[in-house]
């Protein structure tokens, strides 16, 4: 476009279309030219309308511009719903905290699946299937044998999952609804197999079994604690712990990593590629590697007397220092999920016998002071999940580098369920996000010989 227009500018929204009305719409008018035009608004069943630009392109020549999809719905989803300012997180309607309070991962893996909980016959159908599909293929351990055994867990994952598409053929047609199902089955019930022999494996002893008489995330715990030379007991208050670990990370709406699987699956690639890929963007210390980050900090204050000055540190927009675990992109008000996990803190290190944790007394005395300071209340940053899950998996004997494949493990559902409904969306089109360019106009080229 030539470069004396102006920006467009929106007008008001008109108002709300009633039956048998015209649907509500936004005019957009151009400055320079006075050329208008009406953009439509959809709204959803409960959050922010969005303005649909998808012929902004070719009826005013103009892309939008909107760095990290801050201001932009990239799909319609049914999924999960979070409203940032109020705190509220909603799977299929339901809120997070009745989900970890009264229901088991089981159920919510269902619940996002196929949009409700599911009766008891469902449910027993649903965790047998889940339950048998938990072994892997034993050429698999050849696979593990590659990587070096100080490998990153996270980078065991990426490689074994992707890898997953070279065994399991006979579900990767993803036009194929029967198939798109056993591929799903087999993610969700291999993922805690597939993390626990990581873990196995980068302590160098040898992998454990699943066994079908556990649940979910009793046979996780034992994949990763059990030894062969003696019988090992799932603590009940663990496995309850790890499995509200486990709700509470099933799905947090378009992130960066379910952002990735769509993304990938909007080519047509395997689901198993598109886990993989999911897995991957996971990896990022800003996305899942939060938790990690939090004790890594907790560490560095070091004492409940320091706290004082790294308040005042984390103040300061020239020192580079943090409050990890308190903010989020998404909630401006407490993460709806941090009060369940502080409770689940306190039961863990309960049933361990933990007494006086300093690094809990340190972080609990952390977000006292914290809530209380103008600066952090004003700017709305407040405790988020990663704040105390860290501790839980700490206490529970995983290393900090097993943090972001448990997140992993636990996402996968999300993962899995985001990318059937994007692929049975009649409007889906392979993702081809554009961009702004400021690189050079085009120019002649010169040889070699004639550069200065």
């Amino acid at each position: 476009m030539a470069a004396s227009k102006s920006a467009a500018a929106p007008a008001a929204p008109a108002a709300a279309a009633k039956p048998g009305h015209n649907q509500e719409t936004v005019t957009l008018i151009e400055n320079s030219t006075g050329k208008k035009i009406e953009l439509p608004v959809i709204g959803g069943t409960i959050g922010p309308k969005v303005i649909d630009i998808r012929k902004l392109y070719a009826q005013l020549g103009y892309f939008t511009y909107d760095p990290g999809f801050t201001s932009t719905g990239s799909c319609q989803s049914a999924i999960t719903y979070i409203d940032g300012d109020e705190g509220v997180l909603l799977h299929r309607g339901y809120a997070i905290e009745d989900l970890a309070e009264n229901s088991d991962f089981m159920e919510v893996c269902y619940l996002l699946l196929h949009g409700e909980l599911p009766n008891p016959a469902q449910k027993a159908e649903f965790t047998k299937a889940i339950t048998y599909h938990t072994m892997v293929h034993e050429q698999l351990q050849y696979l593990y044998r590659g990587f070096r055994r100080d490998a990153h867990p996270m980078a065991i994952m990426v490689g074994v999952v992707g890898a997953l598409s070279a065994f399991y053929h006979d579900s990767t047609d993803i036009n194929d609804p029967h198939q798109r199902m056993i591929a799903s089955h087999r993610m969700i019930a291999k993922m805690p197999t597939i993390a626990a022999m990581a873990f196995k494996y980068s302590m160098g002893q040898p992998f454990v079994y699943p066994r079908n008489d556990l649940d979910y995330a009793a046979n996780f715990l034992r994949m990763c604690f059990a030894v062969p030379c003696e019988e090992y007991k799932v603590s009940p208050v663990l496995a309850k712990a790890m499995d509200r670990i486990f709700i509470l990370h099933a799905d947090h709406e378009q992130n960066a990593s379910t952002s990735t699987v769509r993304l990938s699956g909007s080519s047509g690639a395997n689901p198993f590629a598109c886990i993989a890929a999911g897995i991957a963007s996971l990896w990022g210390p800003a996305h899942g590697g939060a938790n990690e980050a939090v004790l890594k900090m907790l560490r560095t204050i070091g004492s409940k007397d320091k706290i004082p000055e790294y308040i005042k540190r984390a103040k300061n927009k020239d020192d580079s220092f943090r409050l990890m675990g308190f903010g989020h992109r998404v909630y401006k008000n407490y993460d709806p999920r941090a009060a369940v996990m502080r409770k689940s803190c306190h039961e863990v290190l309960d049933e361990l016998g933990v007494k006086n944790e300093p690094l809990l007394e340190l972080a609990m005395e952390l977000e006292r002071i914290a809530l209380e300071d103008d600066y952090f209340v004003s700017k709305k940053l407040f405790p988020n999940v990663d704040f105390y899950s860290g501790i839980i998996l700490q206490a529970m004997g995983f290393p900090t580098s097993m943090f972001t494949v448990l997140f992993a493990l636990a996402r996968t559902v999300g993962w899995v369920a985001q990318w059937n409904e994007m692929i049975e969306d009649p409007q889906q089109k392979i993702g081809r996000p554009r961009q702004l360019y400021n690189g050079a106009t085009k120019r002649a080229y010169v040889p070699v010989t004639k550069r200065k």
